[in-house]
Parts: structure tokens; C-alpha cells; sequence
């Protein structure tokens, strides 16, 4: 959520900085700043009306002291108090009404972010290896899964609907061992484990963005407990982030590092028609997140540092892949700075994302107030969020498959994964 005072000190550079995410606020940052003026206007009416309250309690045992008629004051007294409730009510519907726009307002773009329209503006950064060639005609994963028998996407619609898959043997046990590959090695790199539940309150769906502008995509659940919303999670990002919602952290243990394996849901309702076919895209699948709460000084140091944690399970893996960096026209919505890991999928040609890292600022800690103490004596303060894909393990199966594919229809397993899968090759069934 963006701070109130920069939009009233600073419209015409958040207007600004919508615009270059195609987004025209112009009337939404001018009402945003016509409820804060209105209700400035009633607090500082508030607040006279109070004063003179004060004012007339302190004559009352005066003039019952001096055996005098109080009934007139005590009359304006209460006239006085139901003015004040009134106030209090406009004041709280006023504050609602400026929140649930402001919560609607993407972050501001880093000032280092490319400008851009959309993805096609995208920065790239660097390469790693370069793509994978064959002497033979590779073919698609969702192919070579089928032909392997170890991913089911058929049973799955008949079971569930499109987008769902099965895997099958070794496909599961290959995407189980990417899991605990992913795991282990963030682990080894100082990331404490955390496995979260699937499920989340509406307070920490809106503490990491989601809501309420991306409710549509969510996979709400119709049953309530205790008159509370859950939501199935779309990433491990918004259970974890939300472990220290309105907590204050000790500022000598940042950053704080997570690490999670979780199913992730999404219903994807703007993406008719994009990647139905294999594992891009879909509404159930399975990713090892990072998380960060860093220092607001070093938590570009930070966003460094994650993605080249996520590039490491790559290299690790020998899969292709690019850094980018996202222009703001194809920046999430929480995040301030984006790059995207991109591998080398074969069956498209180019390179596919299979991890963002961002780095979100105060966005995120300010709506799920998120502070931190340098020390006991200081103001708390913000910290900065920061997440990144480490990263989506049903994607690296689909590189894998088609990165490692041989003439006879088998595929090798990088020889990181080996000890996890017990094996050396994925072979045709007899």
C-alpha cells in the first residue's frame, strides 16, 4: 500500500508512475487526495468539538458547588457528544472509503526499472549457457510425458477439469525430488524451512496485494470458519510474509530468510486460452518460494542476492536460462523491481519464466504492518518484503523433460537430482 503522504506531497509523481503501468489514476489519486482533505477537515473539527466538551465538564462542579441550574449545560453537553459521534462516524467512513481506494494502487516503479508498455520492453540482463541443441526433431513435455506414461493430464480433466495434471511414477518421483532438491539447497544457503498451510484468511490475502484487487483470481472457499473468508493460496509468499503481520521485528536479525514448499492455486481468469497444453499454466501446481524481510538500506542488496539464489538451482540443474528485468508495464502489482529467471524450453523456442524476485519496498509491510527495531530505543520502521520463485518445480519438469530428452525417447536426470530420484535415466515403459 502506498503511503498516504507521498501521494498528498507528491501526486503528480504517483500519477506518473501509474501511467507508466498503463494504468490512468488521475481521478482515483484526486479522490484519494479529496478524502484525505475531507478528513483532516473533521478531525480538526473533531477536535474543537472535544476541546469545547473539556471546557464545559470543567464548569459542572463549580456551579454545583455554587448550587447553580446545570441543566442547560449538561444539555449542551449532550449535544456536544451526539456532534462528536456523528463526526466519528463520517471520520471512519471516510478512512474506509480513502483505504479501499489506495489498497487498489499498484506500488510505485524503482526509479532504475525500465519503462516500458509490456513484456516486449523487458531489460535482459544475462545469459546462462546457450540453448540446447539437438541432432533429432525434440519434442514437446507434455509428449514426452505421455509417451513415458508418467504425466496424466486426461485422468486429471476427468477428474478435476482442464489445467490439473497426474503424474505418474517416475514423473512423480521426479517432481518430488525437484521439491527436496530445491529445498536442501536453500537450506545449505542459510534459508530456514517452513512448510505453511494451503489455506489463508482474507487479512493476509490483502496483507501481501491479492485482494482486493485480484479476488477473481483466487480460489475462494465457500465455507466459513467463524464468519472468516479462506482462500486457497496462490504461493507460499502470502502465508509466509504473513508469519510477522503486525509484529515488530528485532532489526539485528534481519534479513530473515524462509524458504517454502507449497501447492500453489490459482483460478488464472485473465488467461483464457494462454499455455493449455503441458505444465506452464496451471491452476494447481507445486513451488519452492524464497522469502526476505530485509533492512529498507540493503534490500536491493537483497533482491541481488535472492535471484542469484534462484539461478543456482538452475546451473545446479544445467538448464539454459536469462535474467531479465521487468519494464513497468509488466510489473506485478505489489512488486517496486522485478527480474525474471526465464529457462529454455525447446518446444517454444524461447525462453519461458520459471521464477520471479521481487522486491516490494514498504508496499507489502505497510498493509500487513510489518516493523523492525535497529534497536530497543528507535521508532519502529518498515521493513521491506522481498520474494522470489526458487523456484517452480512443475516448469523445471517441463525444462527438464525437454532440455535432457534423447533420440530414443528417454530422458536423462541432471546429475544433481540422482541421488534424490535413484536413477539415471527415464525410460518408454516395456
Amino acid at each position: 500500500m502506498l503511503d498516504i503522504k507521498v501521494i498528498r506531497e507528491n501526486p503528480d509523481k504517483v500519477k506518473t508512475a501509474m501511467k507508466t503501468r498503463n494504468l490512468d489514476a488521475d481521478q482515483m489519486i484526486d479522490t484519494i487526495l479529496q478524502f484525505d482533505a475531507d478528513r483532516r477537515r473533521v478531525i480538526g473539527e473533531t477536535e474543537v468539538l472535544k476541546a469545547q466538551q473539556n471546557a464545559e465538564n470543567k464548569k459542572i462542579p463549580a456551579l454545583k458547588k455554587a448550587g447553580e441550574d446545570v441543566s442547560a449545560l449538561m444539555a449542551h453537553l449532550k449535544e456536544l457528544s451526539d456532534q462528536i459521534k456523528e463526526k466519528d462516524g463520517e471520520l471512519t467512513q471516510l478512512e474506509e472509503k480513502q483505504k479501499n481506494l489506495i489498497l487498489s494502487l499498484p506500488n510505485i516503479p524503482a526509479a532504475d526499472v525500465p519503462v516500458g508498455k509490456d513484456d516486449s520492453e523487458n531489460k535482459e540482463l544475462r545469459r546462462w549457457q546457450e540453448p540446447t541443441q539437438f541432432s533429432f526433431d525434440p519434442k514437446a513435455h507434455w509428449d514426452i510425458g505421455r509417451e513415458l506414461d508418467i504425466l496424466d493430464p486426461e485422468t486429471a480433466a476427468k477428474v478435476t477439469g482442464a489445467r490439473f495434471h497426474f503424474y505418474k511414477g517416475m514423473g512423480a518421483r521426479l517432481e518430488r525430488s525437484i521439491m527436496n532438491f530445491f529445498l536442501n539447497t536453500h537450506v545449505d544457503n542459510g534459508y530456514t524451512e517452513i512448510f505453511p498451510p494451503f489455506m489463508v484468511n482474507r487479512a493476509s490475502m490483502t496483507g501481501t496485494g491479492q485482494l482486493p484487487k485480484f479476488e477473481e483470481d483466487a480460489f475462494k472457499l465457500a465455507t466459513k470458519v467463524s464468519n472468516e473468508d479462506y482462500f486457497l493460496i496462490p504461493t507460499a509468499e502470502v502465508p509466509v510474509t504473513n508469519m510477522h503481520r503486525s509484529e515488530i521485528l528485532d532489526g539485528a536479525k534481519l534479513p530473515i530468510k524462509y524458504c517454502a514448499y507449497s501447492a500453489c492455486f490459482r483460478a488464472e481468469a485473465g488467461s483464457a486460452g494462454r499455455d493449455t497444453r503441458g505444465l506452464i499454466r496451471q491452476h494447481q501446481f507445486n513451488k519452492v518460494e524464497m522469502v526476505k524481510f530485509s533492512n529498507p538500506e540493503t534490500s536491493y542488496q537483497e533482491l541481488e542476492s535472492l535471484t542469484n539464489d534462484a539461478e543456482r538451482v538452475l546451473q545446479l540443474l544445467g538448464l539454459p536460462y536469462r535474467v531479465v528485468c521487468l519494464s513497468t508495464g509488466d510489473l506485478g502489482f505489489s512488486s517496486a523491481k522485478t527480474y525474471d529467471v526465464e529457462v529454455w524450453m525447446p518446444s517454444y523456442q524461447r525462453y519461458v519464466e520459471i521464477s520471479s524476485c521481487s522486491n516490494f519496498e514498504d508496499f507489502q509491510a505497510r498493509r500487513a504492518q510489518i516493523r523492525f527495531k535497529a534497536n530497543p530505543r528507535d521508532k519502529a520502521q518498515l521493513v521491506h518484503t522481498l520474494n522470489g520463485s526458487g523456484v517452480a518445480v512443475g516448469r523445471t519438469v517441463a525444462a527438464i523433460l525437454e532440455n535432457y530428452q534423447n533420440a530414443d525417447g528417454s530422458v536423462t536426470i541432471p546429475e544433481a537430482l540422482r541421488p534424490y530420484m535413484g536413477v539415471d535415466v527415464i525410460r518408454k515403459p516395456e
